[in-house]
C-alpha cells in the first residue's frame, strides 16, 4: 500500500469518469456496507447513480488512486442538478437551491482511512464549487442510526466531530429520508437523513 503523500487524487467531471465507473460501482457497494449505511446495494442502481452524475457537466468527482486501483471517490455537484427529493429540504425552508453546491458521497477503502485523504476529498470538492459558483453554501446529508443499533460496531465513532473541524454545523431543521435495503434484510425502509452546511462568504 501506498504512504498517503503517494496516494494520487484526480479530479474529473461528467464523461470523464466514464472509464472508472466499473471500479466506483464496486468500490460504492463494498464500503456502503459497512455500518452506518448498511446498504445492500446492486450494481444496476449504482451504474444508474453514478450515470446521473457523469450527465453533469458541473459535477465533480475526486477518486483517490493506489497505482491503478480506484480506493476512494468523493463527488459533488449544484443542489440544482440534483433530483427534487434532494432539493426538497431546502425549497421548504426557502433556501435558494441555486445557492447551494451538494456534496454526495465519500467513501474510502478501510486501510486508506485516517491519512487525510478526507480532508483532500472536502478541499478538492469546496474548491469545485467556489470555481464554478461562487456558491454561498455548501452541504450534505448523512444518514442517522440510533445509538442502540444491534450492528453498531463497539468502535464506532460518528464523523461528527471531523465535519464541525472542517467547518459544518448540523441543521435538524433541514431533514429528509431515504429508503433502501438493509444487509440482512428482505424489505427496504426509510432512513432518516440530516443535512449539514457551511456558509461561505
Amino acid at each position: 500500500m501506498m504512504s498517503p503523500n503517494e496516494v494520487s487524487l484526480k479530479t474529473c467531471s461528467g464523461q470523464e469518469v466514464s472509464p472508472y465507473i466499473d471500479s466506483l460501482t464496486q468500490l460504492r457497494i463494498r464500503v456502503f456496507r459497512e455500518y452506518p449505511y448498511l446498504y445492500h446495494g446492486t450494481e444496476a442502481y449504482e451504474r444508474k447513480y453514478l450515470a446521473r452524475y457523469a450527465t453533469c457537466p458541473r459535477c465533480i468527482f475526486a477518486l483517490a488512486i493506489d497505482n491503478s486501483e480506484v480506493v476512494g471517490v468523493s463527488t459533488g455537484l449544484p443542489l440544482a442538478d440534483e433530483c427534487e427529493e434532494f432539493q426538497r429540504p431546502f425549497l421548504q425552508a426557502n433556501i435558494p437551491v441555486k445557492d447551494v453546491f451538494y456534496f454526495g458521497e465519500s467513501v474510502l477503502l478501510p486501510n486508506y482511512r485516517g491519512q487525510g485523504i478526507g480532508h483532500r476529498f472536502f478541499d478538492e470538492r469546496e474548491a469545485h464549487a467556489q470555481r464554478i459558483g461562487p456558491y454561498p453554501i455548501t452541504t450534505f446529508c448523512a444518514v442517522e442510526r440510533p445509538e442502540d443499533h444491534p450492528l453498531r460496531p463497539a468502535d464506532y465513532r460518528p464523523h461528527d466531530a471531523f465535519w464541525t473541524k472542517r467547518g459544518y454545523t448540523r441543521q435538524p431543521q433541514l431533514h429528509t429520508s431515504f429508503s433502501w435495503l438493509d444487509v440482512g434484510q428482505s424489505q427496504e425502509t426509510d432512513k432518516p437523513m440530516v443535512y449539514w452546511t457551511r456558509q461561505w462568504q
